[in-house]
């Protein structure tokens, strides 16, 4: 990294009309500029001569775009638009030319059954929400000029790309793509599946008949085989050695809807610890699966377990059973990403859903300065197109060609249910199809509780990645942002509820069964999006998503430790301050220090309304401070501006290791190294609670700290009219209150705390 690069976020002021006054018609695109569209609908013909295979080629300057042809047809439907830059029209005339594929003269290609042509700057303008423009015959003239038998049904007109036919249409900017990846080149909108927890609870079995220790049933090492698609997981070895073992143990899968795969359950016996027999299974459709949105436990039932005779199911008339509560948990939320930058906290079951508070609006604007990444391209070339997160929502952007200078102006909304969450931006270079992977060219996460209600931030990003070779300033992103709400009321009750669902504190999962089901849900969702149409990579669905965030890196855990130590600069400040007061290095700040220490010996009630007053007075003083731009990546707390190649080439060295060495060596190595990202993750745990106890003052999360503010203030005078004794009396009976007037739900101060921001958001 060079030391001139600036990574700093910019105030832009965009032509758009959320910023200026409209004289002309109201759009909802209010956060992008517009950029005007000449749109051509070529919907069919008729009456074509025979024989011919039809197809339509429309010229418009140096820009020439065609359908599909049709074989021995006189009446082709094509219902195909074409979309044409205003900016990048260079002509006046548009020809539209139906022409023959069958046939072929020499010099020339196809011949041309007739042609019709219209005027550009003729076209008619059309706003949404007008309805379509209706399309009209033309008839087709030949060469010479003549009229000739044969019409062509078609429109044109002016828009902009609020017109509905923009994401569908053919823009003539991708001219240089092929045929086959011009849908790779398209915007859409992608829908994640809902997610489920399976929770497999095997209690027991009954009457199993061992195949190999069947005469030696105290020697038989039994255990249970789940598998739901590719993934399948098993139990520990029963400690009962006997026909009729007991586990008691949860397996937990993700389940994706519609539940097309079924639950395989089998009992297996071990031979010398390697080779598994297969002593009976049973296959569960997950439509038969009980789904519960509580915490009381499914019913228990007994499945027969079909005996396998050569490699085939087999029913049995006396079979073996299996005993286990089988139930899809819906109270739960699927953490598909890290819980730091979650998008998303609804429970699976909509029943439990609660109304939104508010809609988020994002514009892409456009890019500058991109740096060409190679991908099998000439390196002056860059394919650039955006991916937006948040939810289950997932927007991707259209391909802009060749160009450094990208300019996208579409606009997306996602409902909001809870303020506390981030949505992700990435940028990626399109590789478009022929096994090339699409590039990650940085992303943007913005906080949606730092952003002012209803205010309009565009500002400039840098797109900042890390590469082998250090970090890398690839360009910078234009976003406009709008966080509106309906209900101030609603939007400020969130931060008293739990930040999970309720499921996640009366039945908590553990840290490795989340960090397990957090890789199954990552991998549900890559494997479903890459079977849509244009696809999303997996490889850019686990960049937005931080699949590898939980491996060891020693930079971050280098920048974790460094937080931490930074969490203590108060402590070691208020240190340094005692040892100038006991030395009476100021004998006034001395004195007035022995004053305060009498006031507060011979009127103790006046300690916590003077602490409360202390907060509240320290809040409003930072107002005027306040953050007014929102925090972005920090490369000094990130450690990224000085990381040595030695630390870059361990970090994107992939897990498991792919270094040549001995294989027991880098077994050592690897789990090393996922211990260490254990210890990274709580490290960053730790930094990120006293971060958010610093941000209760720090009016980033302007809501937040206007209620720990009010708050301090009543507290304040509560504590100053309520003799102190009744409220430490009150404070004591309450913590040691009975266990049956508790409720196992986090307290309110604990959840507002966890709502709190941290500079988590910033780092890389």
């Amino acid at each position: 990294m060079t030391s001139h690069e600036d990574f700093s976020v910019k105030e832009t002021r965009p032509n758009i009309s959320s910023r200026r006054i409209s004289t002309g018609p109201v759009s909802s695109f209010d956060l992008v500029e517009h950029m005007q569209y000449l749109y051509v609908r070529v919907v069919k013909a008729r009456e074509l001569p025979l024989p011919c295979d039809p197809y339509v080629e429309l010229k418009l300057g140096n820009y020439t775009g065609t359908t599909m042809p049709f074989q021995k047809t006189p009446n082709p439907v094509w219902n195909q638009v074409f979309a044409f830059s205003k900016d990048r029209i260079q002509d006046i005339t548009t020809e539209i030319l139906v022409k023959d594929r069958a046939v072929v003269v020499d010099g020339q290609g196809h011949p041309t059954i007739g042609k019709f042509s219209f005027i550009v700057p003729e076209a008619p303008m059309r706003i949404p929400p007008d309805s379509a423009l209706a399309p009209e015959w033309y008839r087709l003239e030949g060469l010479n000029g003549v009229k000739i038998r044969g019409e062509l049904m078609l429109s044109f007109w002016f828009g902009t790309q609020a017109d509905e036919a923009f994401s569908e249409a053919w823009h003539a900017d991708v001219a240089a793509v092929s045929g086959d990846f011009v849908s790779t080149t398209r915007s859409k909108v992608y829908l994640s599946p809902r997610l489920w927890y399976l929770r497999v609870n095997v209690i027991e079995a009954q009457d199993l008949i061992l195949k190999i220790n069947n005469n030696k049933v105290e020697a038989s090492v039994l255990l249970v085989k789940a598998g739901l698609g590719n993934l399948s997981m098993r139990s520990r070895v029963s400690k009962n050695k006997s026909v009729n073992p007991e586990w008691n143990e949860d397996l937990m899968f993700v389940a994706a809807e519609p539940f097309d795969d079924p639950l395989v359950v089998s009992v297996v016996e071990l031979v010398n610890r390697k080779e598994e027999h297969c002593i009976g299974m049973c296959v569960i459709p997950l439509s038969d699966v009980d789904r519960r949105i509580g915490a009381a436990p499914p019913a228990n039932k007994w499945y027969n377990l079909s005996m396998m005779v050569e490699g085939q199911q087999k029913d049995v008339k006396f079979a073996s059973k299996l005993h286990m509560r089988i139930s899809l948990d819906g109270g739960y939320h699927v953490l598909d990403e890290p819980t730091n930058n979650i998008s998303d906290l609804l429970p699976s079951s909509k029943l439990l859903w609660r109304p939104p508070i508010g809609v988020l609006e994002l514009g892409i604007l456009n890019a500058t300065g991109l740096s060409p990444i190679m991908n099998n391209r000439p390196s002056d070339q860059v394919w650039a197109y955006c991916v937006a997160k948040y939810g289950t929502k997932w927007i991707r952007t259209r391909t802009i060609v060749d160009s450094l200078e990208p300019k996208w102006n579409e606009q997306y909304t996602w409902e909001v249910y809870d303020p506390c969450t981030v949505i992700t931006i990435g940028v990626f270079d399109n590789g478009c199809g022929n096994n090339k992977l699409d590039l990650c060219m940085g992303k943007v996460r913005i906080r949606l509780s730092t952003l002012e209600t209803d205010r309009v931030y565009t500002n400039s990003y840098p797109l900042v990645v890390l590469t082998p070779f250090g970090l890398k300033k690839i360009g910078e992103i234009q976003l406009a942002v709008r966080f509106s709400c309906s209900s101030l009321l609603n939007l400020l009750n969130q931060y008293a509820q739990p930040l999970l669902p309720k499921l996640h504190y009366i039945l908590p999962l553990s840290i490795y069964q989340l960090a397990s089901l957090r890789h199954q849900a990552a991998y549900i969702i890559a494997t479903r999006l890459s079977r849509a149409e244009p696809p999303l990579r997996k490889e850019v669905v686990d960049y937005m998503l931080d699949a590898n965030a939980h491996l060891w890196s020693i930079r971050r855990s280098r920048a974790n430790f460094n937080r931490i130590i930074k969490l203590f600069d108060g402590i070691v400040a208020l240190y340094k301050c005692f040892e100038k007061i006991r030395k009476w290095t100021n004998p006034i700040v001395t004195g007035i220090v022995h004053i305060i220490f009498l006031v507060l010996l011979f009127f103790p009630g006046v300690i916590l309304p003077t602490m409360f007053f202390y907060f509240c007075g320290l809040g409003i003083w930072r107002f005027r401070r306040r953050p007014r731009q929102i925090a972005y990546i920090d490369t000094e707390l990130s450690t990224a501006s000085n990381v040595t190649p030695e630390d870059l080439a361990e970090e994107f060295d992939p897990f498991p290791s792919r270094k040549n060495s001995i294989d027991d060596l880098r077994r050592r190595y690897d789990l090393l190294r996922s211990l260490g990202g254990r210890i990274q993750t709580v490290l960053g745990d730790i930094a990120t609670l006293g971060e958010r106890v610093q941000s209760l003052v720090s009016w980033r999360d302007p809501r937040a700290t206007f209620m720990f503010v009010l708050f301090s203030f009543v507290a304040g005078v509560i504590a100053y009219l309520v003799p102190f004794r009744i409220l430490a009396f009150v404070a004591f009976i309450y913590e040691l209150r009975h266990p049956s007037l508790r409720i196992d739900l986090p307290s309110f101060p604990r959840n507002f705390l966890r709502r709190m921001p941290a500079r988590s958001d910033t780092m890389i």
